[in-house]
């Protein structure tokens, strides 16, 4: 029989998994290319020999996804399968118009058929959209559990950017394995918080792998999702986070209506900074599409390590890069840190930008005055460097959750955002706790 011949459509991460768990091993199907998008150099390597497996022996090729429509005339393409996440559903489609029309199927894969089963408790923390606050939530959890002797390791959403055979399994335990394994800017603002909090984590290409090193020393495993994608574990637990700072989105997004629809707990974070008529919004699209969700609430509380040199300055605003570039944020928490703590001019960053920062800043024109603090590449952590010590202002107020002092050699001085959350009730704890101690009985 002739195997049908697959394209898959990604940005380094679930288009990976998606492959492990349901191609590599299977000759009904021969996966003829990858294609990137959304996360710049990720494109023009190989899926490597070392992780594709036997039907693939020199592995297999990952192009730019603007090559789509003659990728698959040129490689006689059957199928292309979506597997990247935080897409309006209008882009979706579109994608969809565009493999048809070239000739081929257009495939979405439910979540289920590829996640993987763990011997552990899995309590799974996803969003609806990025930069909703999955992160301060999975280290808050990771947090309650430790501190009421249970063990979590935290199971990262794959952000392999570089040599990938270099990349299978990844362990992160201390500040130095993020240079041992060389990790960028936006994996840096995931793990580091992590590391700081004394929760290990594990990440990399091959989750089978990954997972059961973790099952080693984990009493629970922590699915830390990414972007808003469904995770790569069955959970027994599900934690969706909502952002009325985009109330509507979470049925607007592909794949976060999925994983508000999946969920146990539906966390309407950010009440703090938002409209209640929002907050209400989002409460009642939940309650339509998921009935059986728990909905909590809860604040994202900003502070900043230097509060006193904000007031009255001129100040350079930088921002998580994937929250306010494909996670469509008009504004993040460096912006918030500024207002609550009475900073005078917000120069525009878009002035200063300076090589590949000036080119992200064409591809997302709607950015102006917040810097997205973009780092998948050393020429552009240095770009980034250039641009802020280009700004004529007087203080840096830093919303990434990395230690951007460490990254960059700046010229003025740099203030670091937090923000943690903060639920409105004891119910999260209560719930969390319940799960877990059950399990626990049980062993």
């Amino acid at each position: 029989m002739q195997r049908k011949r697959v394209i898959i459509l990604g940005a380094a991460g679930r288009d990976f998994h998606n492959f492990n768990m349901l191609f590599r091993e299977d000759d009904r199907y021969e996966v003829v290319a990858f294609t990137a998008n959304q996360i710049p150099f990720i494109s023009d390597r190989p899926y490597p020999k070392e992780l594709s497996g036997r039907l693939y022996p020199k592995g297999i090729r990952i192009y730019d996804e603007s090559e789509l429509p003659g990728l698959i005339k040129r490689t006689k393409a059957d199928v292309c399968i979506m597997s990247y996440s935080d897409l309006p559903y209008s882009a979706v489609m579109e994608k969809a118009s565009l493999v048809n029309a070239a000739g081929a199927d257009f495939w979405l894969l439910s979540p289920e058929h590829t996640m993987l089963k763990s011997s552990k408790p899995v309590i799974a923390v996803c969003a609806v959209r990025t930069g909703s606050g999955k992160s301060q939530t999975s280290r808050y959890i990771a947090s309650l559990l430790r501190k009421n002797g249970i063990k979590a390791v935290a199971v990262r959403h794959p952000m392999p950017y570089g040599i990938l055979k270099d990349q299978i399994l990844q362990r992160y335990e201390k500040l130095k394995d993020l240079d041992k394994y060389k990790a960028t800017i936006e994996e840096r603002e995931e793990y580091e918080p992590h590391i700081k909090n004394g929760t290990v984590v594990y990440a990399g290409v091959d989750y089978e792998k990954i997972l059961r090193s973790a099952e080693k020393e984990a009493d629970v495993i922590l699915w830390d999702g990414g972007n808003n994608d469904a995770p790569f574990i069955k959970p027994d637990l599900m934690i969706t986070v909502a952002d009325p700072l985009r109330a509507g989105a979470e049925l607007s997004y592909y794949p976060g209506e999925i994983v508000a629809r999946m969920a146990d707990i539906v966390l309407i974070n950010k009440v703090d900074s938002a409209e209640k008529a929002d907050v209400s919004r989002v409460k009642e699209d939940i309650s339509r599409i998921n009935p059986g969700a728990r909905i909590l609430l809860a604040e994202s509380a900003v502070s900043v390590d230097n509060p006193r040199i904000i007031k009255g300055a001129k100040v350079l605003l930088v921002e998580d890069g994937p929250t306010i570039t494909h996670g469509e944020m008009t504004f993040g928490a460096a912006t918030i840190a500024a207002e609550k703590f009475g900073a005078g001019e917000v120069v525009s960053a878009k002035k200063y930008a300076r090589g590949l920062i000036r080119e992200t800043f064409e591809k997302y024109p709607r950015l102006s005055k917040e810097l997205p603090a973009m780092g998948y590449s050393p020429k552009q952590i240095r770009d980034l460097e250039a641009t802020i010590n280009s700004a004529e202002c007087d203080v840096v107020v830093s919303g990434t959750p990395t230690n951007l002092r460490t990254l960059v050699n700046s010229n003025k001085p740099i203030v670091q955002v937090f923000y943690d959350l903060k639920p409105l009730t004891g119910e999260l704890d209560k719930r969390v706790l319940s799960f877990a101690k059950s399990f626990k009985s049980r062993r």
